[in-house]
């Protein structure tokens, strides 16, 4: 009875997921298989011509950029959120919700608003140029704009936030008496941090990496905007291949290595995890 209970429950989000994501996704990898037409179609049979194109020293180029990017953004939020997701757990109540104000106000504006923003601030004639410029760090010929920096530069700005919350859901639950217990057993600051604080937050970090490489990978308007030609990654090459080329079989195809880019981390975390059960279990029955 429970059982039945839990499937009449779960069944609108099971037929939500099967709906809105399965079957859209089965049929990017179906199209994929097909060829197109003049008319910017679907042509009739199967053909692997597609898939060959993927090959294309332009396609994995930008390939590569994008999972370099998305790693680098992802690694730089990491960095910057461990500390901020620290500070804002040990702060004192009052100051608490304050600082969380802080992370989360950048979503009461508009994504969009936020990005054309920064092409303000990078653009020639902007503040951030001009700063740079006065303090002789850039020549008056510099670029801030269309490089790949620029776009990784937004993008840790755009999913900072995201970072932070997670890590500082798990540092709030966090004993941080035990980081005091290892500093009284002679570890330094550091030690401390890495060897208690951060094994102890683990679960917080993995989601922090998730939620900011997914995201990360599929990346559209950013490079669009601020990136320029040389920093298009794969989210601009499957726009350009449905409304410019209108080549809907290799627009799918590229989608289907980026929903497998997706799916590659998810699965390694899936099994780390499995595998972390299994040795806790071990440990537990251990003698």
């Amino acid at each position: 009875m429970k059982r039945r209970t839990e499937w009449l429950v779960s069944l609108p989000t099971v037929a939500w997921l099967g709906l809105f994501v399965v079957i859209p996704t089965l049929l990017v990898f179906v199209i994929a298989f097909r060829p197109s037409n003049p008319y910017g179609g679907i042509g009739r049979g199967w053909t692997l011509e597609t898939v060959r194109a993927l090959a294309a020293p332009g396609t994995l180029v930008i390939a590569w950029r994008t999972l370099w990017m998305s790693l680098l953004t992802t690694a730089i939020s990491l960095v910057l959120a461990l500390p901020a997701g620290y500070t804002i757990a040990r702060a004192p109540a009052r100051w608490r919700n304050r600082l969380l104000l802080l992370v989360i106000v950048p979503f009461w504006t508009s994504f969009l608003v936020r990005v054309f923003a920064w092409r303000s601030l990078l653009h020639p004639d902007g503040p951030v140029k001009r700063a740079l410029a006065a303090l002789g760090l850039v020549g008056p010929q510099a670029t801030l704009l269309y490089h790949p920096a620029a776009v990784v530069l937004v993008m840790v700005y755009t999913f900072l936030p995201f970072t932070i919350l997670p890590i500082y859901a798990a540092a709030e639950k966090f004993d941080f008496r035990l980081v005091e217990a290892a500093r009284d057993l002679g570890a330094r600051p550091f030690q401390a941090f890495r060897k208690v604080f951060l094994p102890g937050i683990r679960r917080g970090v993995v989601t922090a990496v998730l939620v900011v490489f997914v995201p990360a990978l599929g990346s559209y308007i950013i490079p669009d905007l601020v990136g320029g030609p040389s920093s298009e990654m794969i989210g601009n090459k499957i726009a350009q291949r449905v409304f410019s080329d209108r080549n809907l079989p290799l627009a799918s195809a590229v989608s289907a290595v980026l929903v497998l880019a997706v799916l590659a981390p998810l699965a390694a975390i899936l099994a780390l995890q499995r595998k972390g059960k299994k040795s806790d279990i071990v440990i537990g029955e251990a003698p």
